[in-house]
């Protein structure tokens, strides 16, 4: 068998239907050129790794690297540094994205001297007719920010179908984040500004078997990424997922607080309440969104949340424990407050990570 000279990597989960039929489209657009296919699964639990095993056993082309985490962007970046090849592509394995482009991708890529070829679906001859519902105008929409907020002077910066140098990924990779969605966008800002990048046009093909991954979580992950790559990466994904959870936190405690102190209440009584129930919807949306690939379950969702409360209840201590020490020292309010807050968020944030999610 020759070295490959292409590494496909198809990130998955809950795709076992379409394994098979990803290995047949590949072989036969890629013909003679040695490849090999590097399936990165998510731990599905419908079986995608045992298919891959299967054929792998019969197609030494094929690879698998089973994860224990969760995420679009880590199973790609995973598969591209784990690839022999010194060209990788990155296709999704729903069959939305079309294969036949890629020994065009490739010579466009040998042929100008390129690092990252873009596979495009709003240059003229692409379309995004296979996207579903309301995803037309959400991807719309994220490219246009995109472009005016981080400066991207692409199409589709927000492709999930791309061909680049391993080179190139192997100089970004300690700099792009293994959370959220957009594997591409991390890659082009986070590459260096000479950086040689080709778009081509390609019609996104509707989904034949199984079931979209978009959801709101994915548009929640999205908008921390750009808020991340704004702050040029001083702040942590996560982190700014954390925060956002609690922005919406606060919106919940004030309305609780309301609806308390509505039916006659004492302040005391609706703070106690609002607080309670705001730590406890935080507690849920970090569990599916900011943590989703260490999401706790059964029994240690209870204890999770524990051990959360008792986490938000230091946090507090912290927070106005700093606060009044330094309106001691120069009482301007906003700032001594602002301080408060910030050491109390990151208090929960870093030590919520590391005793319920067992995150670093």
């Amino acid at each position: 068998m020759h070295s490959p000279e292409l590494t496909v990597v198809v990130p998955s989960y809950n795709e076992r239907d379409n394994v098979a039929r990803v290995v047949q489209r590949l072989s036969t657009a890629l013909g003679a050129t040695p490849f090999e296919i590097i399936f990165v699964d998510d731990l599905s639990p419908d079986g995608t790794a045992d298919e891959v095993r299967r054929i792998a056993d019969a197609d030494p082309r094929v690879r698998l690297i089973s994860r224990s985490s969760r995420g679009l962007s880590g199973a790609a970046l995973e598969g591209m540094l784990s690839a022999s090849a010194p060209v990788v592509a990155v296709i999704d394995a729903d069959l939305q994205h079309d294969e036949t482009l890629l020994p065009g991708m490739k010579a466009v890529l040998e042929a100008q001297n390129a690092e990252l070829v873009v596979a495009s679906r709003y240059l003229q001859g692409g379309d995004d007719a296979g996207l579903e519902g309301g995803r037309h105008l959400l991807s719309a929409l994220g490219g246009k920010l995109v472009r005016a907020l981080l400066g991207v002077h692409l199409a589709d910066p927000l492709s999930g179908f791309f061909m680049a140098r391993r080179a190139l990924i192997e100089r970004v990779a300690r700099r792009v984040s293994p959370d959220g969605f957009k594997i591409l966008l991390d890659i082009v800002t986070t590459a260096p500004a000479q950086t040689r990048i080709i778009e081509v046009p390609y019609r996104f093909r509707p989904r034949a078997l199984g079931a979209s991954k978009l959801d709101l979580k994915v548009a929640f992950e999205f908008a921390a990424l750009v808020l991340a790559k704004l702050a040029r990466g001083l702040l942590p994904l996560r982190f700014i997922l954390f925060c956002m959870v609690g922005g919406l936190g606060l919106l919940v405690h004030l309305g609780v607080a309301w609806l308390v102190l509505q039916t006659g209440k004492s302040f005391l009584v609706a703070q106690a309440a609002a607080t309670l129930v705001a730590m406890t919807s935080n507690f849920f949306l970090n569990n599916s969104i900011t943590h989703r690939d260490k999401a706790v379950h059964g029994m240690r969702l209870l204890g999770g949340l524990v051990v959360f409360y008792a986490i938000c209840g230091f946090g507090v201590i912290a927070n106005v424990g700093l606060a009044s020490l330094l309106f001691e020292r120069q009482p301007t309010w906003w700032l001594a407050a602002l301080a408060g807050a910030l050491v109390g968020t990151v208090w929960n944030y870093a030590i919520s990570a590391a005793f319920v999610w067992r995150a670093r």
